[in-house]
This record gives C-alpha cells, sequence and structure tokens, in this order.
C-alpha cells in the first residue's frame, strides 16, 4: 500500500463513498496507476460495507465519517483535511467509476486558469445524456450558471471538478450537503466570493457497481426547485443594479 508521506503530491484526489464496497477498489487502484502519483483520501460516508476496508487494502488513506452526510458533507471533510494538510489542489472523483481517471490531469490542468475547474459532461465529448424535464433542468442550470459566471458552462451538476488553494478555502467555509448543493449552490457561492470557473470536457462511464445515491425523480424535482430558485437570484440581481425593487 502507498501511503502518505513526507514527500506527498500537493494535489488530494478526493473520494466520497458510500456504500461503495464492490466498485471503490477498483477505482482507487486505477487512479494509482496513473503517472502523477497524487494522494488519495477516501472519505467514508457512514458506510454499512466493506467499503472502507475495500479502499484502504487498494492503497487509499481513509477518513471515516460516524454517520452518513451525503456527497456535500463527505466533500467538505474531504477538502477540510487538504486545507489542514497543506494541499494546493483537490479533485473530486467519484467512488463509482463513472469518472474516468485518465482525465484527472486534464481536470486538474484547468486550475492554470481558473480556481476551479469542472469535468463537463455535456462539451462534444463522449455520449453522456439526460432525458426530460432533468435534461431541461440542467440546461437551464447551465444558463443561469453561465451569466453569474460570466464563462460558458454546460454542466454545471458535474462532481467531477478540482480546486485551487482559494476554492478550498471557500469550500471549507461554505458547501452545502444536500443533494446538488455540493455542485449547483457552491458554484454560486464560489463565483460571487470572487472565484473563477472553467470547464474541461471528459466522458462519463457508466457506474461500475451499486446503485445512485438519489432516483431519478428526486433528481429531476431538485433541479427544478434549484433552476426556480436561482432564476429568482438572478432577477433580484438585476433589479438592484437598476434600483427596482424584485
Amino acid at each position: 500500500m502507498r501511503a502518505m508521506s513526507a514527500a506527498r503530491s500537493s494535489t488530494l484526489v478526493i473520494v466520497p463513498a458510500w456504500n461503495e464496497g464492490e466498485s471503490v477498489g477498483p477505482t482507487i487502484r486505477e487512479i494509482l496507476a496513473q503517472p502523477e502519483a497524487w494522494d488519495i483520501l477516501v472519505v467514508d460516508d457512514g458506510s454499512r460495507d466493506d467499503t472502507a476496508v475495500r479502499a484502504r487494502e487498494a492503497g487509499a488513506t481513509i477518513l471515516s465519517l460516524p454517520f452518513n452526510l451525503g456527497v456535500g458533507g463527505a466533500m467538505r471533510a474531504g477538502f477540510r483535511y487538504a486545507q489542514r494538510h497543506g494541499y494546493t489542489r483537490a479533485i473530486q472523483v467519484d467512488a463509482d467509476g463513472q469518472h474516468n481517471p485518465r482525465d484527472i490531469a486534464a481536470v486538474l490542468d484547468g486550475l492554470e486558469r481558473a480556481d476551479i475547474s469542472i469535468g463537463a459532461r455535456f462539451a462534444e465529448v463522449g455520449d453522456y445524456s439526460a432525458r426530460g424535464p432533468r435534461r431541461w433542468a440542467m440546461r437551464m442550470l447551465a444558463g443561469v450558471l453561465t451569466r453569474i459566471s460570466g464563462t460558458r458552462l454546460t454542466d454545471v451538476t458535474s462532481g467531477f471538478r478540482a480546486a485551487n488553494v482559494r476554492a478550498i478555502d471557500q469550500y471549507v467555509d461554505y458547501y452545502p450537503a444536500e443533494y446538488l448543493g455540493d455542485t449547483v449552490d457552491s458554484l454560486v457561492n464560489a463565483v460571487h466570493a470572487g472565484l473563477t470557473v472553467v470547464q474541461v470536457p471528459v466522458a462519463m462511464r457508466p457506474r461500475a457497481a451499486g446503485r445512485p445515491s438519489q432516483n431519478p425523480l428526486g433528481a429531476s424535482l431538485y433541479l427544478l426547485r434549484s433552476v426556480f430558485a436561482l432564476s429568482l437570484a438572478i432577477m433580484r440581481g438585476a433589479a438592484s443594479k437598476t434600483g427596482v425593487r424584485a
């Protein structure tokens, strides 16, 4: 097992994992197979299976949470770990195998141009697709965030994203635990705090094992609610600039 040492990397790969015993081991080994030798932290989010054991056997450092907080809570714990241990870059890679470790370097390279780099699924790479209300909501969210950030974004709900020191510090202060709050809400707050964002095209893969933490209906309803809330925020911002009450 490759442990973190005094000669550790300046980059931390954070892998939030909840009941991912079947897929976390292969995911960690695939990350370790990349030539860059990043440090890997698996945040075991209150799993009831052998996620922590499989991750440790594969070569990752483990941070175990006493109960399930959701992806947002797990990632905030991971960012706090990165901050306390002096990492200058951190990147989220999901334990289910959908994020291709071969794309990690490309997403990290986006930090040369911005504080936050998003691995985007809808950027003319791969064949990832969403249908019905979910696709409509995701497009609307991307349009709203594009306007707020001043940068064209196509996939603001992607969890495959990297952060530099400024973004790590921001995420430690504010990183919502609720579903999609870790992606959409945290991004809005970061942009309002003055951080910059860029997206890098990536191709997503099918989930290797297990099942998503959120069912399609719940995901669609949250997306629609997020679109409504963000649209109101845009209108209030426009009204305040013109001196008109919204």
